[in-house]
């Protein structure tokens, strides 16, 4: 058990490092959002989602309704569950229904990508290694960004704040550029979030997350369906 574990931390030390960059901007933006450092920090601990953490923070700055939050929240991370589903196919027989529960906690789009990739079947021991790194990193970023932002002036943190833009950015490029379907969809969903925050100014952040993701996957999957081979492929 022991070596499943440190070879899952050893894993997972990328992905930690990536987390620290980006988490280090959630805490500066929760701080902007008047959150404090606690709430910050415990946002990190019990979420491991970094477009649902930036998503809800702005739900919550606008004083939005619980019902928008779970819509959200929703919406934005329905993928973790096919994740799941796809990832329980190579789970070892000693992965019971609490290790299941406790490894589900762990799931993101990084974790899911090196699991997934592993030969053979998981275990919980090396599971439980390769969440761990990334958690601290995520934590750890946070608390990092959150008391930055409480000491760095205003215009340091504003500047810095930036970098959850160039992480989203570096997301969407690459597969745009392999794929037009997807350039598509994005410049789509922009287009709807202008619209929507100009138009009709009166719908939450929240909401109009979700209206601009909905309708744009809607148009794309009607004008661009998905043909068996590149289903299979």
């Amino acid at each position: 058990m022991k070596k499943d574990f440190t070879r899952g931390m050893r894993h997972g030390i990328p992905i930690m490092l990536g987390y620290l960059s980006v988490s280090f901007g959630f805490g500066i933006l929760a701080i902007q959002k008047n959150l404090s450092i606690l709430a910050a920090v415990g946002i990190s601990v019990t979420n491991l989602t970094s477009a649902g953490q930036f998503a809800g923070v702005s739900v919550i700055a606008a004083s939005g309704s619980l019902l928008e939050m779970i819509l959200c929240q929703i919406v934005i991370n329905l993928r973790y569950s096919l994740m799941s589903l796809s990832l329980s196919q190579k789970l070892d027989k000693s992965f019971t229904m609490p290790h299941r529960l406790i490894a589900a906690y762990g799931i993101t789009d990084e974790i899911f990508a090196v699991a997934s990739t592993q030969p053979g079947l998981l275990k919980p021991a090396y599971m439980y290694g390769l969440i761990f790194t990334p958690f601290i990193g995520w934590s750890m970023g946070t608390l990092l960004g959150a008391t930055a932002g409480n000491l760095l002036p205003l215009s340091v943190t504003a500047a810095m704040s930036m970098m959850l833009y160039g992480m989203f950015i570096a997301i969407i490029i690459p597969p745009a550029k392999k794929n037009r379907k997807i350039l598509f969809v994005i410049l789509l969903s922009a287009c709807f979030s202008v619209l929507l925050k100009f138009l009709l100014p009166m719908i939450g952040d929240g909401f109009a997350i979700i209206i601009a993701a909905l309708v744009s996957s809607m148009i794309t999957a009607a004008l661009f369906p998905v043909e068996d081979k590149e289903a299979d492929a």
